[in-house]
């Protein structure tokens, strides 16, 4: 081992220590401050969950597959073809967010969290005329009115309980297939993430990062909540950006888009999703400037579902703003900015790991000593590591934009979770990698079975 290298690791083990500083930091602030306030509305600061050491029949293959993943993961990873890696990673993925969330059981970890009175589910009854629900969508934002929605569908724009709506009207009703659709989709946010990195950084940047992705304690919550299948959609969409970018079928640019107008009409914050975009813009800008026909295609696909939404009479600016009314009239307007500001950061950390805040400082040390190696083209191995560098540090942005915002305060560690699965591609950066990866698992063992995550 070279000096340098020495001194890179010491340097991952300091920002890895920083890191965990600032977690024990935000347990310890946020246990004063809502044991003597009571204004986190959190139970175990700073994540939703509540103190509950348990063990449940995910256990076992919970300990099995992350053992098998950490030992074989990485050679795995980099030998496989490509289209069996992503089978590979895809069938991974699933069973680790399914195991952690059987941890709480089959009923409380995976079919109960969609049903509760704060989620979609809730409302499916309701859209039994969708243009007429569609039509009087707003009207039921604000807690004060009529009918007020539950938190989760005021919250977000109509595509989000439409979905369950629409699989309750295909006979997939019920909890237990809302979040077998979450988990399913959502384990593909890792394949979207891949194929990105790869058209854009390399197929060894792929590679590398693909074990990260899939042994991810963000799994921890892909298995509780709407945002996994969220984070597959943003994922996909700058998926297809970066193949039309890229010297494939320019067509995948209306895919993009259409996908890109889709997350927006999932959640409101996912329009930060465009920085990720922007990026990959960016570095296919010579592809854009010769094919401006790109451009018009993407835009063609990004026009579809914010017109479909229009014409049926839903209005997204009237309603983002009725949502920030919403925000404030509950626990958004109680919980205090000064602590979740930092601490959002904290529960960041924990759906992240170890690994990828190593992976992160990497990042950072990379864009700073090679800026100009970004400007590289897709396919010049040399700027490889450079670009990849700059479309993690895109999805970072986004992520700090969202915690500045003030409109994420507590419960990042599912709302974030369409913007964490590019932080985790960060972790191609790592050398040894069984060791990283092993330090991904234990933090998402001990929270599943310490913690009772919320939804």
């Amino acid at each position: 081992m070279t000096r340098t290298e020495r001194s890179a690791r010491r340097h991952d083990l300091y920002a890895v220590g920083a890191a965990i500083l600032l977690v024990a930091t935000a347990v310890l602030v946020g246990r004063h401050l809502q044991d003597t306030y009571g204004v986190l509305h959190v139970g175990w600061p700073p994540l939703y969950a509540d103190w509950l050491p348990h063990l449940g029949p995910g256990t076992p293959a919970a300990l099995v597959l992350a053992a098998a993943t950490v030992a074989y993961g990485p050679s795995l990873a980099a030998r496989l073809p490509w289209r069996a890696l992503l089978a590979s990673a895809w069938a991974t993925a699933t069973a680790w967010i399914l195991s952690l969330a059987l941890i709480d059981g089959p009923h409380r970890g995976i079919a109960a969290r969609l049903t509760t009175r704060y989620e979609y589910l809730q409302v499916i009854d309701r859209f039994h005329d969708i243009p007429a629900t569609l039509r009087t969508y707003t009207r039921h934002i604000l807690i004060d009115a009529p009918d007020h929605w539950p938190a989760h569908t005021a919250g977000h724009p109509p595509a989000a309980p439409l979905t369950f709506v629409l699989l309750d009207r295909v006979g997939l009703g019920g909890g237990a297939w809302a979040g077998m659709w979450c988990v399913v989709v959502g384990a593909t946010a890792c394949l979207g993430v891949l194929v990105a990195v790869r058209a854009l950084a390399g197929e060894d940047a792929a590679r590398r990062a693909a074990p990260f992705l899939v042994l991810a304690p963000a799994a921890v919550w892909m298995g509780a909540s709407a945002d996994a299948y969220f984070a597959a959609v943003a994922a996909w969409a700058v998926a297809l950006l970066a193949l039309a970018v890229t010297g494939r079928s320019i067509g995948w640019a209306a895919g993009s888009g259409l996908l890109f107008g889709l997350t927006c009409y999932l959640s409101y914050g996912l329009t930060l999703s465009a920085l990720i975009g922007a990026a990959v813009l960016f570095l296919g800008r010579k592809r854009v400037r010769e094919r401006p026909v790109l451009l018009a295609l993407f835009a063609a696909g990004l026009a579809v579902v914010p017109a479909a939404f229009t014409l049926a009479g839903f209005d997204w600016w009237e309603a983002y703003h009725l949502l920030v009314t919403r925000y404030y009239q509950g626990a958004g307007g109680i919980r205090p900015y000064g602590y979740w500001v930092w601490a959002n950061l904290a529960c960041t950390v924990l759906v992240v790991g170890p690994a990828t805040v190593a992976g992160l400082r990497r990042t950072s040390a990379l864009l700073a000593r090679r800026p100009r190696a970004a400007l590289a083209r897709p396919g010049d191995a040399d700027g490889g590591p450079a670009r990849l560098a700059l479309l993690v540090g895109a999805a970072l942005c986004a992520l700090l934009a969202a915690d500045l915002s003030g409109m994420s305060k507590a419960e990042t560690e599912r709302i974030w979770l369409p913007f964490a699965m590019w932080l985790l591609a960060a972790g191609a950066f790592l050398p040894r990698p069984r060791a990283w990866l092993a330090a991904q698992a234990a933090p998402a063992l001990l929270l599943n079975h310490l913690l009772l995550t919320g939804w």
